[in-house]
């Protein structure tokens, strides 16, 4: 039974560049003025990485944090993730009823190769909610 704790339990390699990057990317979008107001937020459609506040914007974040760059992680949000992403940022927003605040989608993307400095590219407008 023990194989099943592990199967849930973080500490793989994977996952620390993740909480990393998560944790880099949150750092980055404070340092530009972003408020933020939930991390990995969970529902029946899927997680958000980050939700912020950018002026009265609702910002839903995607963080790809990889030690690589080709593919680059922007282009690992396809239109299937896309299609999740906004499923949940549309529960997330019916807690607010009518008038919703207007919100977007954006990408942080993290390039961190071992043993040197993360890159962080931000990408706001990054896609459009797709239905």
């Amino acid at each position: 039974m023990s194989w099943i704790r592990n199967l849930f339990t973080p500490g793989t390699p994977t996952d620390a560049m993740g909480d990393r990057g998560e944790n880099l990317a949150a750092r980055h979008l404070r340092d530009n003025g972003y408020k933020i107001i939930s991390r990995n937020f969970r529902c029946d459609a899927g997680e958000i990485d980050i939700i912020a506040r950018d002026g009265t914007t609702i910002v839903f974040v995607e963080v790809k944090t990889r030690s690589y760059d080709d593919p680059t992680p922007e282009e690992q949000v396809n239109a299937a993730k896309q299609h999740k992403l906004t499923k949940a940022g549309k529960i997330y927003l019916s807690r607010y009823g009518i008038p919703q605040p207007p919100a977007r989608f954006d990408i942080v993307a993290i390039v961190w190769p071992q043993g040197r400095d993360p890159i962080i590219r931000h990408t706001p407008h990054a896609f459009q909610a797709t239905f």
